[in-house]
């Protein structure tokens, strides 16, 4: 059988990059030389030579999409973004995190990586940012499964609840199965609903660890209030999801605060903080509007739509900080065609 080539049609022309390639870059490379400031200091003060061999994975390979998108801007005459550097990282500061908290981060991040590359790789027309999209997916998969194996081989990687499984196929015949929001018995959470519950117990764990441990080390009164109040929202949303799960005797999935240590000494900027923080919401409320489309239980949508709308206006204020600080960066932008029309000519 003959095999068919993809046709080499894009080195005919000199295609500059569109908007959406620009934005996704943009992107990218703030993440990336943020996630780098965190795995220089997770090298530094990681004990357990597995994880460790996890964390110089992981950096080699933000380090590397970094320095591919430079090249792509830097070709493009696309200023480079300041992004994060060495300047927001303090690696001698004492030990913040436990080892078990650095590999449960990247296997995080992987996952938060995975789903970025996607969406890059469906607004890319261009094949060097296609390339590099399809590199990155490739790239952080592999880094979530080896992180995967490692936490599995320590006994530290926490699995989803069991259930049954069923006899037969079904079909639903009664509209209660949607809309029975107060009964007393309201039917059995599915399998899909479970699974968000567990993502979202999963992600507040994290952000609840993390909270605490900047609201500890960060520097301005402004930032330690937002972050104290993160963490209680945090543990506000985990235990109603927790509460669903062990409503129903379905075991919740527990987290621990003992991944953060007692040290004050910052190993990031406030700035870098701040802005990891405001990311992870954006992704909770992504996690939230999913799992409210595709629960089938109108009280489990109820509850993630209340839920992200609190979240969402906490984002607004974590936005705010990050202005009158004076470290939001601005994203490329679309020509601001009535300024131009004004201009003194």
């Amino acid at each position: 059988m003959e095999l068919i080539t993809e046709p080499n049609i894009m080195s005919k022309h000199n295609v500059r990059l569109t908007s959406s390639e620009m934005g996704i870059l943009w992107t990218q490379y703030e993440n990336d030389t943020m996630a780098t400031c965190v795995l220089k200091y997770f090298t530094n003060k990681c004990e357990d030579k597995e994880i460790l061999t996890v964390i110089d994975y992981a950096l080699s390979l933000y380090l590397k999409h970094v320095q591919t998108i430079t090249e792509i801007f830097t070709h493009e005459k696309h200023p480079i973004p300041v992004g994060f550097t060495d300047d927001d990282l303090n690696i001698h500061a004492p030990r913040l995190f436990s080892d078990t908290f650095m590999l449960l981060y990247i296997q995080n991040m992987a996952v938060i990586g995975m789903s970025g590359a996607v969406v890059g790789i469906g607004v890319s027309a261009r094949s060097d940012v296609s390339d590099l999209f399809h590199e990155v997916l490739a790239s952080v998969s592999k880094l979530h499964n080896i992180a995967r194996k490692v936490a599995l081989s320590k006994g530290i990687y926490v699995r989803p609840p069991f259930i049954s499984t069923p006899e037969k196929v079904d079909f639903i015949k009664k509209q209660s199965f949607l809309f029975d929001m107060f009964g007393k018995n309201k039917r059995p959470l599915t399998a899909i609903e479970i699974t968000h519950l567990f993502i979202n117990i999963q992600t507040n764990v994290l952000g609840k660890a993390m909270m605490m441990a900047f609201a500890q080390v960060c520097k301005s009164d402004d930032v330690k209030q937002y972050f104290l109040e993160g963490k209680r929202i945090a543990n506000k949303h985990l235990k109603k999801f927790s509460a669903i799960l062990t409503d129903e005797d379905i075991p919740a999935p527990q987290g621990s605060d003992s991944h953060v240590m007692d040290s004050t000494l910052a190993p990031f900027s406030d700035k870098l903080m701040m802005i990891h923080t405001t990311g992870m919401i954006a992704i909770g409320i992504g996690n939230y509007g999913t799992a409210a489309g595709t629960c089938q239980r109108v009280d489990l949508s109820t509850t993630y739509t209340r839920l992200s709308t609190e979240i969402a206006l906490f984002a607004e204020d974590g936005a705010n900080i990050l202005i009158r600080h004076g470290w939001l960066e601005e994203p490329p932008q679309a020509d601001d065609r009535n300024a131009l029309a004004n201009q003194p000519k």
